[in-house]
């Protein structure tokens, strides 16, 4: 074995001992089919870990994975155009829901506001009948995702 090739598989050997704990706090992520839904809040996270609010923001204003701002008004996200307004205005909704409030309605709105609602669940696998084969089986985000979404969302408190 090269000494390349010896530091190359340290290097991977203690980022992926980094990734590894037994500790509850990194606890194994929490599948989709596994989400427990009661009285419209999702009380245990998703991975264990603390969201991040700057990716969830990230995530939020991202046209490809969230695209929050498709449906709804956020002034904190005022430099990007085009925010819908068919959603709820997300200002001040820190003060209007809880941690896991917040956290079943991106898992899955329509457990939370019945089958009407036009919001995607953003951590199911049940997204409707016209999905296009890829899609099938699969979540819009991650469990991390959700989670730094709905840490991002408990920064937007009214001023």
């Amino acid at each position: 074995m090269t000494q390349g090739a010896r530091i190359w598989g340290a290097a991977f050997a203690i980022c992926l001992a980094g990734t590894i704990s037994a500790s509850p706090l990194h606890a194994e992520t929490v599948a989709p089919t596994d989400v427990n839904i009661v009285d419209m809040e999702a009380k245990t996270s998703l991975t264990g870990k603390p969201g991040d609010p700057v990716a969830g923001r990230e995530t939020f204003a991202n046209r490809k994975k969230g695209n929050c701002l498709a449906c709804h008004v956020n002034a904190d996200l005022g430099e990007l155009l085009f925010h819908g307004e068919v959603g709820p205005e997300l200002n001040g909704v820190a003060d209007r829901w809880s941690t896991e409030e917040l956290r079943a309605i991106v898992v899955d709105s329509k457990q939370v506001f019945g089958d009407h609602t036009i919001m995607p669940g953003f951590y199911t696998t049940s997204l409707g009948d016209r999905i296009a084969e890829k899609f099938t089986g699969k979540t819009i985000l991650s469990a991390q995702e959700v989670e730094d979404v709905v840490a991002y969302l408990l920064t937007l408190k009214e001023n």
